[in-house]
């Protein structure tokens, strides 16, 4: 890289840290670490929540899947935007009745009692360090091929980054910081498309150049395989503790609705620009590995100057989901483990000093989560399993229609987990033998097991006694 991209890339780290300096200033309170006191009104809601969802696996991820199989892939994960658009319409709005909740498990505990609200933070303690994990994965792949930097040296180094600002900031620094990385992402990733483009000779000659089945709704799935990949996506990240979040740390319904609606429709029109992007890295470098489709694109194909500023919106991509979910899982072991059961008479002080260290440690778990994993895509679709098939089913059902079963929900939890590990892990290869997803199997059977134990309650249940 040049001076000039170096330099760039530079003041875009220095930037960050000198925000989370900026904003351990404003964090006094758990409430202030958590949800930055309600006050995020729908276009930062929208900037922080779009630059949060759109971590390593909508921009590595997904032109690493457009450059091994085509336009496919973006079709079927283009569920996940769907799942957000209606839960912008349909279930944030109606987050902001619970009065003071940081948490899911807030709102759990809530309509199913203690005994869910901790089953639903470990699980979401879990699945948010895997999808952690995935991110830091996705921070190490960029500067080991942009940088030429060791893969688990820049793990290290960009991570380290996230934890400074996230653990002095809390959600303050991270919604500062996902505005920033919003923009970046929202200017140089399409620039990154249009540049590449002119350089392949426009569009027609892009189709000339590639298989007419990358350019197909199915490509080479089988419906299956396309209905599997739809479902985990759709089902997968939907609300979970890093988004619920965001709709919390609104003022108002009006304002959880917009935010969340309009950053699923920008979800939309990213999946297609970075599976461009990929389509553009396989016309220029068909002999490269899928997970360096984007990172070879910006090292050798944009122009000096251009280059540093492109890396720093893909490590802003990554950082930006990195430090989300970071910030969640932290406050999920605080709030949903530790101080309801370990330290129940906790002040507010105690708190906000444990939610920091937390952060820390998590932070460091998800280092080495990272350095195992496979793929991003992978990772992400290995920690799914740990939110869709136990905590989501019972919590949409809670949140929209105020149900309250305590023990439909903590029995629909534990059968979803158990069907999903044992589908998924277990002696009998289900998962190969059957062509059905751990996720959709677990999912199945949550919703199986919450109406059948519902109904036996269904009198006790109304009335909230079981």
């Amino acid at each position: 890289m040049h001076l000039y991209d170096m330099l760039g890339l530079a003041a875009y780290f220095i930037l960050l840290v000198w925000i989370g300096y900026r904003s351990a200033r404003q964090v006094h309170s758990s409430a202030d670490f958590a949800v930055a006191g309600n006050r995020i009104t729908w276009p930062i809601l929208f900037a922080t929540l779009a630059a949060s969802f759109l971590g390593g696996g909508a921009s590595l991820g997904r032109a690493g899947k457009a450059f091994e199989d085509g336009y496919v892939f973006m079709f079927a994960a283009s569920a996940f935007p769907i799942a957000t658009i209606l839960a912008g319409l349909y279930v944030a709005p109606k987050l902001k009745r619970y009065a003071g909740a940081q948490t899911v498990g807030d709102i759990m505990q809530h309509h199913y009692g203690s005994a869910a609200r901790l089953a639903t933070g470990l699980f979401s303690l879990v699945f948010c360090i895997g999808v952690l994990g995935a991110q830091a994965l996705a921070v190490g792949t960029l500067f080991n091929a942009v940088l030429g930097v060791d893969f688990a040296t820049g793990i290290i180094a960009g991570m380290a980054v996230v934890l400074l600002y996230s653990t002095v900031g809390g959600i303050w620094a991270v919604i500062q910081t996902d505005v920033v990385q919003f923009l970046m992402l929202a200017l140089c990733l399409p620039l990154t498309m249009v540049i590449t483009l002119q350089q392949v000779g426009g569009a027609e000659a892009l189709i000339a150049r590639l298989p007419e089945a990358h350019f197909s709704l199915m490509g080479d799935y089988s419906l299956a395989a396309f209905l599997s990949i739809f479902i985990a996506f759709l089902l997968g990240e939907t609300l979970v503790p890093p988004y619920t979040q965001r709709a919390l740390a609104a003022p108002d319904a009006r304002n959880a609705r917009i935010g969340y609606s309009i950053a699923g429709l920008f979800g939309l029109l990213f999946y297609f620009v970075s599976s461009t992007i990929g389509l553009l890295a396989l016309v220029l470098y068909p002999d490269i590995s899928a997970d360096q489709a984007l990172p070879a694109l910006v090292r050798s194909a944009l122009p000096v100057g251009i280059t540093g500023l492109v890396l720093a919106a893909l490590l802003a991509v990554v950082m930006s989901t990195a430090d989300s979910y970071l910030n969640s899982a932290a406050v999920i072991f605080v709030k949903d483990i530790y101080q309801p059961f370990v330290a129940p008479q906790m002040d507010e002080r105690h708190r906000l000093w444990i939610e920091r260290i937390v952060n820390l440690v998590i932070g460091s778990g998800a280092v080495l989560f990272a350095l195992y994993a496979t793929s991003i895509i992978d990772a992400l679709l290995l920690s799914y399993v740990f939110w869709a098939p136990t905590i989501l089913i019972p919590f949409v059902l809670a949140v929209v229609f105020d149900l309250k079963c305590r023990r439909a929900a903590l029995l629909a939890m534990l059968a979803g987990a158990l069907t999903s590990l044992l589908w998924q892990w277990g002696p009998f290869e289900l998962e190969q033998a059957s062509g059905l997803s751990a996720l959709i199997a677990g999912v199945l059977v949550n919703i199986l097991v919450f109406t059948l134990v519902y109904r036996r309650y269904a009198t006790k249940a109304r009335s909230g006694e079981v």
